[in-house]
């Protein structure tokens, strides 16, 4: 009853409330859209110059990251970025999932509103926090078993950390929006609480939980600040979890201060590759939706 009435088909004649409201929502979408558009035009534009005469097979090839001497090998930021980013997910992604079936199917009513409290909270914490905690209590700890503690990972532990609440959040969201009808048929078939999860549950999310694993891939790919604090910016390709590295994003951080010319176009290319990486997980967060609706 609830679709039927929901449903944009089965209303013949909209108010005009609804038609007013129907344009405001496109108009937001098309900002949106536009906003979009414009960044990766303007992206675009300030590499532009440096694109203008340096083949991109440079930014891959070259013998190293010197921009002023013109050599502008990006691969060992890129390599960084992605392994911190794959690390935190790996780590996040079971944690926030668990995390989410916990709050649902486990935990006492009182204890799972305490806990979705504390994990929003977790979401709210400014990174330059994280990243404190982690130069100050973490990197000493790794340190320990591997110097300098600065390194590959102790940037994807506090990554993973700061991934976690996105994961678990709409891990919860997802679990949140299963039909009790399907519950029900599960009880009334005697599955135990575990197979109930595995047989039903999970595969019914499956499209909120990639979309939560695909969200919280673009939010490590993007961190800046606290990634900066504790990887120890060392531009080289890692060879070990201990290895000191520097992610794209921390390279732009740190050099555009004082950059110039082709040095500053090539600090924008690099803004622009993420802006690709990220397009490219939302992309397939729609494709996978897609199939999975029609699955």
């Amino acid at each position: 009853m609830t679709s039927m009435t929901l449903s944009k088909r089965n209303i013949l004649s909209p108010s005009r409330t609804d038609k007013r409201l129907a344009w405001l929502l496109g108009g937001c979408a098309s900002l949106t859209a536009l906003v979009v558009a414009l960044i990766l035009g303007f992206l675009l534009g300030e590499s532009w110059p440096v694109l203008q005469h340096v083949a991109l097979t440079h930014f891959f090839a070259d013998a190293s990251w010197h921009p002023t001497q013109g050599l502008y090998n990006v691969m060992p930021m890129l390599t960084a970025t992605l392994l911190s980013s794959l690390g935190a997910l790996l780590l996040a992604g079971p944690l926030g999932i668990a995390s989410g079936l916990f709050m649902h199917y486990y935990a006492p009513p009182l204890l799972a509103g305490s806990y979705r409290r504390l994990i929003e909270l977790l979401a709210g914490i400014p990174s330059v926090v994280y990243g404190f905690w982690g130069l100050i209590s973490l990197a000493p700890l790794v340190g320990r078993l591997h110097p300098p503690g600065v390194s590959l990972l102790t940037a994807i532990l506090v990554l993973a950390l700061m991934v976690l609440p996105t994961v678990a959040l709409i891990a919860d969201a997802a679990f949140a929006a299963i039909p009790t009808a399907y519950l029900r048929g599960a009880a009334a078939l005697g599955l135990s609480r575990w197979g109930m999860i595995a047989g039903v549950v999970l595969p019914a999310a499956r499209t909120g939980l990639i979309s939560g694993l695909l969200l919280a891939a673009g939010r490590a790919l993007g961190e800046t600040m606290a990634v900066l604090m504790v990887a120890g910016n060392a531009v080289q390709q890692p060879h070990s979890l201990f290895d000191s590295v520097r992610t794209l994003t921390a390279n732009v951080a740190l050099e555009m201060a004082y950059a110039m010319g082709d040095h500053r176009a090539a600090l924008f290319v690099s803004g622009l590759a993420l802006m690709l990486l990220v397009l490219l997980l939302v992309s397939m967060a729609d494709v996978l939706g897609r199939k999975t609706a029609y699955a």
